[in-house]
């Protein structure tokens, strides 16, 4: 069952011969209802179009995305609008390639939803074919249709029904173009999903750094803390409604943990030295980080349901930059243990450590892929810095992207896609947020309104 928003009723379309069922979900006090229905009636045979994303490069797959019928002047221009951010979407994955609306033939109507002319877009050489309506009711309160289309085929594919307010139409959009995404890669979107990073401004003798948060493709920014105290490597909770994060708030370095939705934060624990670099736990109930106390610094583990605090390691060396695998069994962190920055990975309890990374130069900043496959890492070599993954026992090592500064790499939820900050010259007012695929292509700047850095990349929205 598709995931629907909150507040929305979203009825999942699917393949013909599956009984009718009704599921329903509680969240956060509104019914959400569930339905896979068959008044559909797509084809018996089902399409097998599909994206193949297992070779290193994949040609883009031309998919149309005609604007979303509507009656009113009102509801063609929430459909223009869900239409350019679905596409816009899907375009930015790497994997699509929007066929020009110029080229189209068949005009928008509502037959469209229920029979496309195939024919038509045959001619101009889509394979996939969205479609969808707008009807706005009382209230400001409206629903969006949408359908996937296998063009070649002449075959349903998926379609999602929802209902919600106007001004919602941004989420539904992000999730239509994960259910496209899924249905046509095999995978699971990342596109309903937020950005938390470092907004930087002001000269570098009094530079202000304060958090901020936005949509993954740079829209709905809000600022989380005014820049009067420093703010620090945010980083989300598997449930994306809360963030940890190092801030002077209160004169001394601390961790922080903060409700996205309240505003409401606590200080994690009461050491008594500095304490940084957080990370959740998958389950959300532990927080991994780093206390540095009489100039060593070691890895502790705060469990939050009780408070209770247990020591990671115990020696002379800077351990720092903890993250949990995602069953929770191990954590990678840097280490100068060996005598220079390099990755390590033990046993989540604590267990013995064992070096994973033995190229030239030093390795941090390491992050687990949601996938469990890979680890994403900062390299400084011969004065440049590079992004790149590793596998967890110390394989397979490739460099993704080499700059003047890249660092902070952060994993979408699907693991497909990694963000990181690049600076290209000295200005740090130059530094910016970026998106690369794991294979090292589709390369992509994310539109923010200042210098940006430390980006953090929440789970789907729930």
């Amino acid at each position: 069952m598709h995931s629907c928003l909150i507040g929305a009723d979203c009825r999942l379309m699917i393949e013909p011969r599956r009984p009718l069922r009704v599921v329903r979900l509680f969240v956060a006090g509104l019914l959400v209802a569930a339905t896979a229905v068959g008044w559909l009636a797509p084809s018996t045979a089902r399409a097998d179009l599909q994206v193949d994303i297992t070779r290193g490069h994949v040609e883009p797959l031309p998919i149309a995305v005609p604007v979303f019928y509507g009656e009113t002047e009102e509801e063609k221009e929430v459909g223009r609008n869900l239409a350019a951010v679905i596409s816009r979407n899907l375009e930015y994955s790497g994997l699509f390639r929007p066929v020009s609306p110029k080229a189209f033939i068949e005009k928008v109507s509502p037959s469209m939803l229920g029979q496309p002319r195939f024919a038509d877009w045959r001619i101009i050489n889509a394979q996939a074919l969205v479609t969808g309506r707008v009807t706005l009711g009382p209230g400001q309160k409206f629903s969006v249709e949408f359908r996937l289309w296998d063009v070649f085929a002449g075959d349903y594919l998926a379609g999602l029904r929802f209902q919600s307010v106007e001004g919602l139409w941004r989420r539904i959009a992000h999730k239509a173009s994960d259910a496209i995404y899924e249905r046509l890669t095999g995978e699971s979107g990342y596109f309903d999903t937020r950005i938390v990073y470092v907004s930087e401004s002001g000269p570098l003798d009094n530079r202000v750094k304060r958090l901020a948060i936005m949509d993954q493709d740079g829209e709905n920014l809000r600022f989380l803390t005014d820049g009067k105290s420093l703010a620090l490597t945010p980083r989300f909770s598997p449930t994306a409604q809360e963030i940890t994060y190092l801030s002077f708030e209160r004169g001394a370095p601390r961790v922080y943990l903060r409700n996205l939705d309240t505003g409401q934060k606590e200080v994690l624990g009461r050491f008594p030295g500095m304490t940084f670099a957080p990370r959740f736990s998958p389950d959300g109930n532990r927080v991994v980080l780093t206390y540095a106390k009489d100039g060593n610094s070691e890895l502790f583990e705060m469990h939050l349901p009780t408070g209770d605090i247990s020591q990671l390691t115990r020696n002379d060396a800077i351990d720092t930059g903890p993250s949990y695998s995602p069953d929770g069994e191990f954590v990678a962190f840097e280490s100068d243990r060996g005598g220079s920055q390099q990755i390590y990975v033990m046993e989540s309890d604590g267990g013995s450590a064992r070096r994973i990374t033995f190229g030239k130069g030093r390795y941090g900043t390491p992050v687990w892929s949601p996938r469990g496959d890979l680890i994403a890492f900062t390299r400084q070599s011969g004065g440049r810095f590079a992004i790149g993954v590793i596998r967890p026992d110390g394989s397979g090592e490739r460099i993704l992207v080499q700059d003047y500064l890249v660092e902070g790499p952060t994993w979408a939820p699907n693991g497909r896609v990694l963000m990181f900050m690049r600076q290209t010259s000295r200005d740090p007012d130059a530094s910016e947020l970026v998106t690369i695929d794991i294979t090292g292509h589709n390369e992509r700047i994310v539109f923010t309104t200042t210098a940006a850095s430390d980006p953090a990349w929440s789970p789907l929205i729930p």
